[in-house]
């Protein structure tokens, strides 16, 4: 294999029996061992400097001839704050949250051999990164093995050209600046060769701060609308240069997707417009259009310099994508399409959800506990087991007419009557719903979506994913592959598309979910009757939460869903549950949301205002904070000093005629500074 050009990967070297580090043999023990990895705001001094969102911790096991992810704690669903961003200030309150998350399991923290990801936890340990990474943050590493190390069987035996895109790395784990933000490489049976990536996701992110939406509704407003505009993206698109580093990507993006907003307002004017959509969401959605394609210009710019540096056939490799941006549907289908590319390895918890998943990975890599043992994520349910139903069913027996098992006919007379909420198992890791925390309703008729859209209080356009019955996708779908983590678009096939108009985006795609029976066998079973009687093997699938709420992690979560909204039928654990409308019920309906766990991190503003106090009374200013969160070296006063980081926190924000420096200051100072209280409805951290 050539090299890239950058880096080459011989520290670590699988083999059948044994890992080759330096020439030595490392055998793994035999017997059981758990460990941790953890994507949380480290404890104490660093908590204010550089906190984290979307924080998650998985619990791993290793014995006998395997590695298992035991299960991965979103800290979203346990507080109810979408895309949880509030530190555990001290370790004395993270192991209180912790020992209560192992006991569930049969654990305690002191069956931990080893934790990775969060500096300051009890038994933390550094992970030995691979030769060859040194110029890379760890963030973006974690993001990498994440997909590369999906399937280790595949990881050793053949080729993969991996990619982790996102907005930026958190630096939580670096000791200093790095060259590059965003890590590449080729992978030949294990051999792996980095080079840096673009990542186009800052692309993204400046239209959500010009916009302030998320991207995910960018994304669905730009296929939702007709309206586009004349641009030349092509030669807008070469003068970007997106690897990061000392150049904050956000400098260039900002203007860059302002001069689109500004070439769609002159042209609008001129337009015939669809009434539906108002004048702000014809803007979003000629501009999105615009952006989606600048983003797969710079992938396809990333893709083309690895194949080449690595003289790599696409037909004979596959594509590991991850980060934030590998929840890009339409630029990965795209990808696939374009380059013929074997197959897709993308977790499910491709954002940062997933960095627990990616932080084990590496750590255990590095631990040797890969060497002769195997690792395949079999699938996404990894999260939370419903272990509240019978407390659950007691406490809404007010609005509760009946309970009974599940029956494929009673299934099929539901969902064919109306949208149904369907909890079952271990709740879905990553960001989307996959068949766990699910509502689910009929794909043949358009008013499933309305409904869908009503009950969860989003836009009237925003479309519903299907879940297809994996050996008929085919049939369906233009693209026949399998997408097991609804992370592709595919076209619906022009002969079928009448049949499931609740599914279809404007041009006839939609971002479809393949299921098997061997990964969640229930509702295989439901789909597959569904389809014995109408001919359809798919439902339409969006996730089970209200807006600004994360996903429903238990079974009274659920219940008190269904009943605010007046759903007839909930299947939770397997059986069916008809509920009571409040008129027919001796009680009023919940008003709002059911509690979660706000407890756990409630009440820290006295340990966070010590901590704060303790930078401030350093000397350190909030810009140079914000300075420090992305340049860790700058945080040791051996090497600089208050006054030092203060300087040049100043002309960085002098130098940056975007603001972005001021902006994120604002927000940090907001979000962890003495005014700021824990919310679980706030929904900050998404833009931080």
């Amino acid at each position: 294999m050539t090299d890239l050009g950058r880096h080459r990967h011989h520290e670590f070297k699988f083999s059948s029996h044994c890992l080759i580090a330096k020439g030595e043999i490392v055998t793994a023990r035999p017997d059981t061992k758990y460990f941790l990895s953890s994507y949380i705001s480290a404890p104490e001094s660093l908590s204010v400097i550089a906190p984290r969102h979307d924080q998650n911790i998985a619990l791993w096991r290793s014995r006998d001839s395997q590695v298992e992810l035991v299960r991965v704690w979103e800290l979203e669903r346990i507080s109810g704050q979408k895309h949880h961003y509030w530190p555990l200030f001290t370790v004395d309150r993270y192991n209180r949250v912790l020992t209560e998350l192992l006991a569930a399991e049969g654990l305690s923290p002191d069956d931990v051999s080893a934790s990775w990801g969060t500096p300051g936890l009890p038994h933390h340990s550094e992970i030995k990164l691979p030769t060859g990474a040194e110029e890379y943050p760890v963030h973006s590493l974690s993001h990498l093995y994440s997909g590369l190390l999906l399937d280790s069987d595949v990881f050793r035996n053949e080729t993969i050209v991996g990619l982790a895109v996102d907005g930026r790395p958190d630096f939580g784990l670096d000791q200093t600046g790095k060259k590059y933000w965003y890590a590449g490489c080729v992978s030949d049976k294990g051999d792996v060769d980095f080079a840096p990536v673009e990542s186009p996701a800052p692309i993204y992110d400046a239209a959500s701060a010009e916009f302030g939406k998320e991207p995910g509704t960018l994304m669905a407003l730009a296929s939702a609308c007709t309206t586009e505009i004349t641009y030349d993206i092509d030669t807008a698109v070469q003068e970007l240069q997106l690897f990061g580093g000392r150049r904050v990507p956000l400098i260039d993006t900002l203007p860059f997707v302002q001069a689109i907003i500004r070439a769609a307002e002159s042209q609008l004017p001129s337009l015939e417009l669809d009434s539906r959509f108002t004048a702000q969401e014809h803007l979003q959605s000629a501009v999105m259009k615009v952006v989606q394609t600048a983003c797969e210009l710079v992938m396809v710019r990333n893709v083309d310099r690895l194949l080449s540096s690595g003289a790599v056939d696409p037909r004979e490799a596959y594509l590991s994508l991850s980060g934030g941006f590998a929840l890009n549907c339409p630029t990965n289908s795209f990808l696939l399409r374009r380059y013929g590319f074997k197959g897709l390895l993308v977790p499910p918890c491709a954002n940062d959800s997933g960095q627990a998943l990616g932080l084990g990975l590496l750590g255990l890599l590095g631990a040797g506990e890969l060497s002769d043992r195997d690792f395949r994520l079999n699938g996404p349910y990894h999260g939370s087991e419903l272990t509240d139903v019978e407390v659950a069913l007691r406490h809404f027996d007010d609005f509760i007419e009946d309970v009974q098992d599940f029956t494929d006919t009673q299934f099929v007379e539901d969902i064919s009557r109306g949208p149904l909420v369907w909890a079952d198992g271990a709740a879905e890791i990553g960001p989307r719903a996959l068949g766990h925390r699910s509502i689910l309703a009929d794909p043949r008729s358009p008013r499933s979506k309305d409904l869908l859209n009503e009950w969860k209080s989003r836009q009237w356009w925003r479309p519903v994913a299907p879940i297809v019955l994996e050996e008929h996708t085919g049939e369906w779908f233009e693209d026949p592959w399998a997408s097991p983590y609804m992370l592709e678009t595919a076209y619906v096939r022009e002969s079928k598309r009448h049949l499931v108009p609740a599914i279809l985006h404007l041009d006839d795609s939609a971002r479809r979910q393949t299921l098997n029976q061997e990964t969640n066998p229930l509702l295989y079973r439901a789909i597959e009757a569904f389809r014995l009687d109408t001919g359809v093997p798919m439902v339409c699938n969006t996730s089970l939460n209200d807006k600004g709420e994360p996903v429903v992690d238990t079974a009274a979560q659920a219940l008190n869903f269904a009943i605010r909204k007046g759903v007839a039928v909930a299947y939770i654990d397997g059986r069916r549950v008809q509920l009571r409308t409040e008129a027919r019920s001796q009680a009023p309906a919940p008003a709002r949301r059911h509690p979660r766990r706000e407890e756990l991190f409630e009440n820290q503003e006295q340990d966070r205002d010590l901590i704060w106090d303790s930078w401030a009374k350093l000397g350190y200013s909030t810009t140079a904070m914000v300075l420090m969160s992305r340049s860790p070296e700058l945080r040791d006063q051996k090497l600089a000093t208050p006054e030092m980081v203060n300087q040049l926190a100043d002309v960085a924000n002098a130098r940056d005629a975007s603001g972005t420096l001021t902006l994120a200051a604002a927000k940090h100072s907001r979000m962890f500074g003495p005014s700021a209280v824990f919310d679980p409805e706030s929904q900050e951290g998404a833009a931080f």
